[in-house]
C-alpha cells in the first residue's frame, strides 16, 4: 500500500456507540466495518480489563492494514478481511456461535475519500473506481460508461435523491467515455441549472457521486441481507448498532428494527451533538439506531 494519505479518520458517534453497544463487559463484540479502527479501539479499551473480545472485519484490504497498525497494542482484537454480509462464514470458521454486540458503520472512511487513486472524491482528479473491495470487478467507470441511461437515472434518483437525475444521466450518456472524477464533475455541472451548481449547500456533484458509490458497492443490498441474518447471531440481550448516513439506508434499518420479532428497538435514533458536527462536519447526517435481541 503506497498511496499518498495524510489524514486520519474520526469515528462518528464514538461515545454513543460504546455506551449503548457494550452491555456485557466480558462479552464478544464484532465491529463489522473496522475502517481505520476508531470504534474498534474504543470497544476494545472498554472490554479489555474484563476479558472481553473484539472481532473486527472490513472488506477494504488497505484500510485494514491501517487498522492493524492502530490496534497492535490490543491483544483482545482479531482482524479479518471479510464483508459484513459474510459474517456467518467468518463466525463459523472461528467457531463462534453467538456474540453480544454487532456494529455496522455505513459511512465511507477518510482514507477511501482522501487517499490517492481511490476515485471516491469529486475534489480530486482520479480514475473512476469507488470500490471498497479492491478485488471487486464492478467499478464506477463501468457504471458510468456502460449502464443504460434509464438505469443510471434511477440509481442517481433513488440512491442520491437527486431531482435532476434524468438530465444528469442523459448528459453522462452523451459524453461517454468518461474516464476520471473531474470529467464526471464537469458533465454533472453541464446538466444542472446555474442555481443548482452555485446555490446548493453541498457540492453539486455530491448526490450523484454518492449514488454511484452505493451502486458500485451494493450498499443497499448488503445492509438488507445483513439485517435478515444478524439477529440470529446475537445472544439474548445482545445489541445491534447501525450508523447510517443516507435516508434510504436509515429507512431500511428503522423498518427492520421495528418489524423484526427477534429485535426490540432501543429508543429513537441518536444524532451527533452540535459540538461533534463542528469538530467533524462529515458526521452531520449520521444516525445511530440500536436494537436488542429478545
Amino acid at each position: 500500500m503506497n498511496r499518498v494519505y495524510n489524514e486520519h479518520h474520526i469515528p462518528v458517534l464514538l461515545n454513543e456507540v460504546v455506551e449503548n453497544l457494550i452491555w456485557k463487559p466480558d462479552g464478544v463484540y464484532v465491529d463489522c466495518t473496522v475502517g481505520e479502527g476508531g470504534h474498534t479501539r474504543a470497544i476494545a479499551e472498554r472490554v479489555l480489563p474484563y476479558g472481553g473480545r473484539v472481532i473486527g472485519i472490513d472488506v477494504d484490504s488497505e484500510v485494514l492494514q491501517i487498522a492493524e497498525r492502530n490496534l497492535l497494542s490490543y491483544p483482545n482484537v482479531q482482524l479479518f478481511k471479510f464483508s459484513y454480509v459474510e459474517l456467518p462464514v467468518l463466525l463459523s470458521l472461528l467457531q463462534v456461535h453467538k456474540v453480544d454486540g454487532l456494529l455496522v458503520d455505513l459511512g465511507v472512511s477518510t482514507y477511501q475519500l482522501k487517499a490517492e487513486g481511490r476515485g471516491f472524491s469529486f475534489n480530486q482528479d482520479e480514475p473512476l473506481d469507488m470500490r471498497m473491495n479492491l478485488e471487486s470487478e464492478l467499478t464506477a467507470y463501468h457504471v458510468v460508461n456502460t449502464y443504460p441511461e434509464e438505469k443510471l437515472a434511477d440509481i442517481i434518483y433513488n440512491y442520491g435523491e437527486e431531482n435532476f437525475s434524468r438530465k444528469i444521466a442523459r448528459a453522462i450518456v452523451q459524453n461517454r467515455p468518461i474516464q476520471t472524477t473531474r470529467q464526471l464533475v464537469e458533465v454533472i455541472k453541464m446538466a444542472l441549472p446555474y442555481k443548482e451548481v452555485h446555490n446548493r449547500k453541498r457540492h453539486f456533484a455530491t448526490k450523484t457521486f454518492q449514488a454511484i458509490r452505493i451502486e458500485v458497492n451494493k450498499e443497499i443490498e448488503n445492509i438488507s441481507k445483513f439485517l435478515e441474518f444478524a439477529p440470529d447471531y446475537l445472544n439474548p440481550g445482545g445489541r445491534l448498532a447501525i450508523i447510517s448516513f443516507h435516508s434510504l439506508e436509515d429507512r431500511i434499518v428503522k423498518h427492520a428494527f421495528k418489524n423484526d420479532k427477534r429485535l426490540k428497538p432501543i429508543g429513537d435514533f441518536i444524532s451527533p451533538t452540535t459540538f461533534e458536527v463542528a469538530e467533524n462536519p462529515r458526521a452531520r447526517s449520521a444516525k445511530l439506531r440500536l436494537a436488542e435481541r429478545v
